[in-house]
């Protein structure tokens, strides 16, 4: 079902604002910055707005001027999502995303809404994951948004919230559509996109999320015709016969490998009619005995002719990813001064903490990447690939590689208590592979991460980093089946698909992994197995598995009594059967990995706080023409550490800021859920305020009627309280 709501007042101011407006409108916009209208503030993805009327030295009368509560009409905030969504804003009005990814327009200045749409759930294939933003796109009379919600791309009337039927059908594209052959069963991929596509004239440009399982669908660069939604190219990330890059793996591998897709957004450079992105790894994540070689273009940031698709360079990261270094966050195009020369180039972060600065036109990188050896013993079958490039300049925004020295000392305790973990794992390089032992290291949550970066016009990077040390180990699937025989068919369900998030005994592993101990007080099993079969937030759905599994499941975490699993098909069996129920020509995509997560957290002390010395959270200002630090400060606090008298640590953040001409850069992010702006020359914190949840997303900032604001989703999660505003701050008058 749609639902519209439409205050006719306010529609009708909606319409005249519109209908004043055309395509240079919105351009003009972008570069006073009266207006946001695009995802990362313009296509470059700056994050760069030259208002100042909010400035250094009246940014401390900064006050709440509106609120949208964004949760369901009920107002149970208990039961909200996460919201990661950088809004938009085109001619006054705020287009933005709920937890449950209905699609909305507020007036800009009074936070009051226009419409809504709902896009319905009628053939149970929304994977409500997160939405970080959506596209807008306009010619004369004809104005629309474009998102996806799970499967499905909609185009939305921008000045009523109802679907475009020329646009598909009815407004709606399968999202799956040119991903694979008809001979596998779309059915069972998963697919769908936390970021929003870049638009192209007429061109909607889109990466997608996929599984990262050995069933993972292949993340191939689609557009999309914008006036009729029909497929018009396709950029194939996992290369066929004859195609660049497909010498990099084994033969045929595309018809069974997955993954190396864009989900982190992308930027454009309109006057070049080039699209900038990056990839992720090829899946599976952590073992590739079924992709031997470099495994282009997994990793890599790549620049396509936005109306055709053809590849104009590449630039790989990380050669045959089994790490899941993905490249987290948008391409930043800028133009900085370079040994006394102005060049335009890309700035990509990686997960890793490192800061590639390239050559707009070519790829190559402006600061010297060194080509060096890497350890090469890995999981039997496996192929590590023998070298890895380390950038020399700018340094890394976080901790390479686990030493002893920078243990934890918040006590003698928690050092203790780590020391005993770190004496257990491999540590001694970041580029040593998985192993049934266990390793530990950086890179899987930050450094960057999705929330993007800004920079200034003087080419100052302002970025903020993590630095979490995760624990690895991987288990042979076929030393499980002993262990599944003698456990209820839920059990042995339950370790095959969510042990390796969760944990074995349901514990998880704080905010990325939430405990599943007490499940029952929380969900019914029918809300369990909605979520199973849908997915939520960070996790995926389970429709690859068959309804009476999913029930199994929700059973077992609900300690409901089942029988023992003899009589049943064992947990592993399922993962590798081909499904050919239906269609006798039909089969899954994709392969089951002999070597699958027996553990995956985060290393943290027996209080909870990260295994290594602060800070644990930075914000980063850089300068990109000579790649040195100007600053680093810690971003955010934990106040009950604070209270003991240790100095401020920083804490994990997901988020990015936004700079401005007003000398300031503004981010939340922290799980202190506070917003602060900082002073863009020194670091110093100059304003905070504390919000009624995490605000775990990219805040704006635009005008209305000659007043700045800057506004904030506030949707918490991420082991937090829930939320569910949009929060939009002004000068106190």
């Amino acid at each position: 079902m749609n639902r519209i709501l439409l205050p006719l007042s306010l529609s009708l101011l909606f319409l005249i604002g519109c209908r004043n407006s055309e395509s240079s409108g919105t351009i003009a916009s972008m570069e006073t910055g009266e207006d946001y209208p695009v995802y990362g503030g313009n296509k470059a993805g700056n994050r760069y707005s030259p208002l100042d009327q909010i400035n250094r030295k009246n940014v401390h009368r900064l006050e709440v001027a509106w609120m949208y509560d964004a949760t369901e009409a009920s107002g149970d905030k208990s039961r909200s999502g996460q919201i990661q969504c950088q809004p938009i804003v085109v001619n006054g009005v705020l287009f933005g995303t709920t937890p449950e990814l209905k699609l909305f327009a507020l007036n800009a200045g009074t936070g009051d809404e226009l419409w809504i749409f709902e896009p319905g759930n009628e053939d149970g294939r929304h994977h409500i994951t997160a939405s970080r933003g959506v596209a807008y796109w306009e010619s004369g009379e004809d104005k629309r948004i474009l998102y996806t919600v799970g499967a499905k791309l909609f185009s939305i009337d921008a000045r009523s919230g109802i679907p475009d039927n020329n646009f598909g059908e009815k407004g709606i594209v399968d999202f799956r559509e040119g991903l694979l052959s008809e001979n596998y069963d779309l059915d069972e991929v998963i697919v769908n996109a936390t970021s929003p596509g870049v638009v192209y004239e007429n061109t909607l440009v889109i990466g997608s999320t996929v599984s990262e399982s050995g069933h993972a669908a292949p993340g191939h660069i689609r557009a999309f015709d914008i006036i009729t939604g029909e497929l018009k190219w396709i950029f194939h990330t996992i290369p066929k016969p004859g195609e660049v890059g497909y010498d990099t793996w084994p033969k045929d591998a595309y018809k069974e490998v997955g993954g190396a897709n864009s989900w982190s957004g992308m930027s454009l450079d309109e006057e070049r009619g080039v699209v900038y992105l990056g990839t992720g790894s090829p899946s599976s994540d952590f073992y590739g005995a079924k992709r031997k070689g470099k495994n282009l273009f997994g990793n890599c940031v790549i620049a396509l002719d936005a109306e055709t698709g053809e590849l104009k360079w590449y630039y790989q990261t990380i050669h045959h990813d089994l790490w899941d270094r993905d490249l987290p966050s948008p391409p930043n195009l800028t133009t900085i001064n370079y040994n006394g020369q102005m060049v335009d180039v890309v700035v990509q972060v990686t997960k890793d903490g490192l800061i590639y600065v390239l050559n707009r036109d070519t790829g190559e990188s402006l600061f010297p990447v060194e080509e060096r050896p890497v350890p090469t013993e890995g999981l039997p079958g496996e192929h590590p690939y023998p070298t890895q490039k380390f950038p020399v300049k700018p340094d890394p925004l976080s901790h390479q590689v686990f030493t002893e020295d920078i243990i934890t000392n918040l006590s003698p305790e928690s050092h203790a208590y780590i020391k005993n973990i770190y004496n257990k794992y491999q540590t001694d390089h970041k580029f040593t592979p998985p192993s049934t032992e266990g390793t530990l290291a950086f890179g899987y949550s930050g450094g960057a991460e999705w929330g993007g970066n800004a920079i200034d016009p003087s080419g100052v990077l302002y970025q903020n980093s993590n630095n979490d040390p995760w624990v690895l180990q991987m288990i042979d699937t076929s030393s499980m089946k002993a262990e599944f025989a003698s456990l209820t068919h839920g059990n042995a369900l339950y370790l095959e698909n969510c042990a390796s998030c969760h944990g074995k005994d349901r514990r998880g592993s704080g905010s990325e992994f939430p405990t599943l101990e007490n499940i029952a007080a929380k969900l019914s099993k029918e809300e369990i197995n909605g979520i199973l079969e849908t997915g939520s937030g960070r996790m995926p759905s389970f429709q690859h598995i068959s309804e009476q599994d999913r029930e199994a499941i929700a059973g077992y975490l609900l300690n409901l009594k089942e029988p023992s699993s003899k009589g049943h098909r064992g947990a592993s069996e399922i993962s590798v059967e081909l499904d050919n129920s239906g269609s006798a020509d039909k089969k899954k995509f994709g392969f089951p990995a002999k070597y699958v997560i027996k553990f995956w957290k985060k290393l943290t002390d027996q209080e909870g706080y990260p295994g290594i010395k602060p800070p644990w959270g930075t914000l980063n200002a850089i300068d990109l023409g000579t790649g040195e630090y100007l600053w680093r400060v810690p971003l955010g606090e934990y106040p009950k550490l604070t209270e003991r008298g240790i100095p401020v640590t920083g804490t994990e953040n997901y988020g990015g800021p936004v700079a401005t001409a007003g000398g300031l850069v503004f981010i939340a992010a922290t799980k202190d859920e506070r917003i602060r702006a900082f002073d863009k020359n020194t670091g110093k914190v100059l304003w905070e305020h504390q919000l009624p949840a995490g605000g775990f997303a990219t805040p704006i900032t635009y005008q209305v009627d000659g007043k700045q604001y800057v506004v904030i989703a506030a949707g918490g999660g991420r082991g937090q309280k829930p939320g569910g505003d949009y929060v939009a701050f002004s000068l106190k008058d």
